[in-house]
C-alpha cells in the first residue's frame, strides 16, 4: 500500500483521530524494521526494534468490519514479527475502544500499563490509552 492509500484508509477507519499525513506514513515506512501487512480493507503497520516489535495502527475499512481481517493481519503481523527476531508486541488501545479490546484479549494480549488522557478528542474528554502486550 503506499502512502497515498494508507491515509485515505485512515481517515475512513478512524475519522475521530487525528488523520496521519502521507509524509508521515512514509516516513515511518522508510525506517528500517518497519512492517506493513495488509490490504486497502485492512493492515498493520509497526515496527520491530532490538527485539521487540509495536503495532502503531490497525486499520480496517467499515465497509469489512467483522469479517476476521483486522485479527489475520494482526497474526500476519506477529508471524513477521517473530521472523525480525521480536520476542514481545507491544500497542496501545483506547480505554473506550470495546471491539479493539476484545480482539487483542482474544489474541492473548494482557494490558501492562496505562497512560491517562492521551488520547485526545475533538469534543468530550481526553481517553486514556491501554498498554498491552503478548509474549511472542
Amino acid at each position: 500500500m503506499t502512502p497515498v492509500a494508507l491515509a485515505a484508509l485512515m481517515a475512513r477507519a478512524m475519522p475521530d483521530a487525528r488523520p496521519w499525513s502521507e509524509a508521515e506514513f512514509a516516513a515511518l515506512l522508510a525506517h528500517p524494521g518497519a512492517l506493513l501487512l495488509g490490504d486497502g480493507r485492512a493492515c498493520v503497520i509497526g515496527q520491530v526494534v532490538a527485539g521487540e516489535a509495536e503495532v502503531f495502527l490497525v486499520l480496517t475499512d467499515p465497509a469489512h468490519r467483522r469479517r476476521g481481517l483486522a485479527r489475520g493481519r494482526l497474526d500476519d503481523f506477529e508471524n513477521a514479527a517473530r521472523q525480525a527476531g521480536a520476542c514481545r508486541v507491544i500497542l496501545e488501545v483506547a480505554a473506550d475502544n470495546d471491539a479493539g479490546r476484545g480482539l487483542y484479549a482474544a489474541l492473548g494480549y494482557r494490558p501492562f500499563a496505562e497512560r491517562r488522557g492521551y488520547y485526545r478528542r475533538p469534543t468530550g474528554p481526553a481517553m486514556d490509552a491501554l498498554m498491552l502486550e503478548k509474549h511472542l
